[in-house]
């Protein structure tokens, strides 16, 4: 092995990038296997209707991972997470956090558009969590922050969003923030405010500087 390592050095090979950059071509080609795995999902109705799955959007290799609820109209026509008002409310929140979208990684607990962008079902929700299980352990974020009482309460085990959201917890060791969806606050401007503190604490979790 170490004759290998010494060799690929006089060949001009730094061993220990090749390795970093096998480690993330791996990463990459998992989510890409799974994002097809999930692009051709029947496992439940809600494929009968989609347009398409909606799988991720962002930096697989970020240590802040979003995580919604499910598609809407927008992102069943755009095969996108959180592009229409409520992604462009997400979108200025992650920019007041002196972030921009690509630097983090956003995805839903469920894949597909519910008929009417009505709540998913408790079994679409069993049926699909799998699938964002997989991609948080391929992800291995430093913080998950979860949009919504659907995928906060699955990642929690908690009911009442008003009641845990801006408390710690932690998901297989990993710290876990949960928050207001971003279409809550559409109706509710006031609690914006709310959420604001919560990714204050996002931000000092990660060790990255508060915007003055």
């Amino acid at each position: 092995m170490k004759s290998w390592l010494e060799y690929l050095n006089i060949l001009g090979f730094n061993y220990l990038y090749f390795f970093e950059k096998k480690k993330k071509d791996d990463k990459i080609e998992r989510l890409e296997a799974l994002e097809k795995i999930v692009k051709n999902c029947k496992l439940c109705p809600l494929h009968l209707k989609r347009k398409q799955a909606v799988f991720a959007d962002g930096n697989p290799n970020s240590p802040l991972m979003f995580i919604g609820e499910a598609p809407g109209g927008d992102e069943d026509l755009k095969g996108i997470p959180f592009v229409g008002k409520a992604g462009q409310l997400l979108n200025k929140m992650i920019a007041k956090m002196n972030l921009k979208r690509e630097d983090v990684y956003i995805t839903n607990i469920v894949k597909c558009r519910p008929e009417n962008n009505r709540d998913p079902l408790p079994e679409e929700i069993n049926t699909c969590s799998p699938y964002l299980v997989e991609q948080i352990e391929i992800i291995k974020p430093k913080v998950i922050v979860t949009l919504g009482r659907f995928s906060g309460g699955f990642l929690t085990g908690m009911q009442g969003i008003k009641n845990y959201r801006g408390h710690w917890f932690s998901y297989k060791g990993i710290p876990l923030m949960p928050t207001f969806h971003p279409s809550y606050l559409l109706h509710n401007p006031k609690e914006r405010w709310l959420v604001w503190d919560d990714m204050k604490e996002v931000l000092k979790k990660l060790g990255l500087p508060l915007p003055k």
